[in-house]
């Protein structure tokens, strides 16, 4: 499937999912509103018909008017103005609330009209309760006339959510194909990404290898001719570059096998005491033959004094090897390597630096996954599979260290990896 007919596809589900998911909160929301107003006239009715029942026990014949004002989203004021039995009050908000199906817990305060000051005040629990008697408390005697309560619903929120059980269960589910919806498109581009990466893979593999396929596959018949015998420096020749190309097709397919390896779990490491600088000192040595070749130097600035360190002797060197080879691959011409070490808080950091081409900011996250490789422009421009940084990462994290990458596009790059001295 074409990159582009993807791109339209993931657009198309993702405008179709958001209008969903807007639609679904509008409509939550409207029916949230509508149980809200609806439980609120509830409420005012119950409210008024307990002023109203508290009137008719006390015998007064006034009529009321708005006695209920709503203070806030929970609360409620009730304007009674006469004495109020605090036990006929409990008993007949229940009743009233319960005659509704307002079934939710509410605390309930008597008001001195003349002081301003509580009287009496109580918490029912109404839905653990719901059809019990309330339970006999000490009442005050009240014996004035201006009185008024105020009930309070805590649980107010939480009670119309538990009555919108329906718009709930379908928002989470929802939720849940959002959530998929997003895992499973992050898995898409993650599967496109990696597609995309084995193909170039196996397109430079299939370069790699059939280069010196060909030159053996020639070299082979030249020495299949029955006069190549006659002529020694010939016939030596060609073994030799049928040797070197083995060697060459050897150690690609070792490198590819090593990664295989390294990723299961039982990797073990053979940690031995090692002279940092000395090793260095080996690696830069036998790389003398390729810097030579593309006329490339390696400056060493190496601490004063020698750094003793525990690791693997042949997955560090490895390391270092794969880092400068890496430099002089990336490296237009005549490649300045600079290799360094600096003593730090319970390790050392060794810094690998170039003059080369460098990284753009995009593509350093990525450096390190396996056959990712840094675009030079065509695909064979630079050899290779994009296994020598995944295994540089791999082995110093193996070693409990860290790397990491800083560079400047065409100004060069530095790899810095700290490794602790004792594991």
């Amino acid at each position: 499937m074409k990159r582009s007919t993807i791109q339209f596809i993931i657009i198309l589900a993702t405008i179709s999912l958001i209008g969903i998911v807007l639609t679904q909160t509008f409509w939550f929301y409207k029916a949230f509103r509508f149980q809200q107003t609806q439980l609120d006239q509830q409420i005012h009715i119950a409210l008024h018909k307990v002023a109203e029942r508290i009137l008719a026990l006390n015998n007064n014949p006034s009529t009321l008017i708005n006695p209920v004002n709503q203070i806030s989203s929970n609360s409620y004021v009730v304007m009674v103005n006469d004495v109020i039995n605090a036990q006929k009050l409990e008993l007949y908000l229940r009743d009233e609330l319960q005659f509704r199906q307002v079934n939710v817990d509410f605390e309930y305060w008597i008001y001195d009209c003349g002081t301003q000051k509580i009287i009496y005040g109580n918490s029912v629990a109404l839905r653990a309760k719901q059809g019990t008697k309330p339970m006999p408390t000490v009442m005050p005697m009240l014996t004035k006339d201006n009185y008024y309560f105020t009930v309070t619903f805590p649980s107010l929120q939480s009670y119309m959510l538990g009555e919108m059980d329906i718009w709930v269960f379908s928002s989470v589910v929802l939720l849940v194909v959002v959530v998929f919806f997003a895992y499973t498109l992050l898995a898409i581009l993650k599967q496109k990404r990696l597609s995309e990466i084995q193909r170039d893979f196996i397109n430079n593999m299939t370069h790699e290898f059939k280069t010196p396929i060909a030159t053996i596959s020639i070299s082979s018949e030249v020495l299949m001719k029955p006069n190549i015998i006659e002529k020694p420096e010939k016939l030596l020749n060609y073994a030799t570059i049928i040797h070197d190309e083995t060697k060459r097709l050897k150690k690609q397919v070792e490198r590819v096998l090593q990664m295989a390896t390294l990723e299961k779990e039982d990797l073990k490491l053979n940690f031995e005491v090692l002279d940092l600088h000395g090793l260095i000192e080996k690696v830069v040595g036998n790389l003398e033959a390729p810097l030579r070749k593309v006329m490339g130097t390696v400056t060493l600035k190496l601490d004063k004094e020698p750094i003793a360190i525990r690791a693997d002797k042949l997955h560090l060197t490895n390391i270092i090897y794969n880092l400068v080879d890496n430099a002089i691959k990336y490296s237009k011409e005549n490649p300045e390597i600079t290799i360094s070490t600096l003593p730090k808080r319970n390790g050392v950091e060794i810094g690998i630096a170039d003059k080369g081409i460098g990284i753009a900011q995009d593509m350093r996250r990525r450096v390190f996954d396996k056959f990712y490789r840094v675009p030079t422009g065509d695909v064979h421009d630079v050899k290779g599979f994009g296994l020598g940084l995944s295994y540089v990462k791999l082995m110093i994290e193996a070693h409990k260290g860290t790397v990491k990458v800083q560079s400047v596009l065409k100004e060069g790059t530095t790899f810095l990896i700290y490794l602790p001295m004792n594991i």
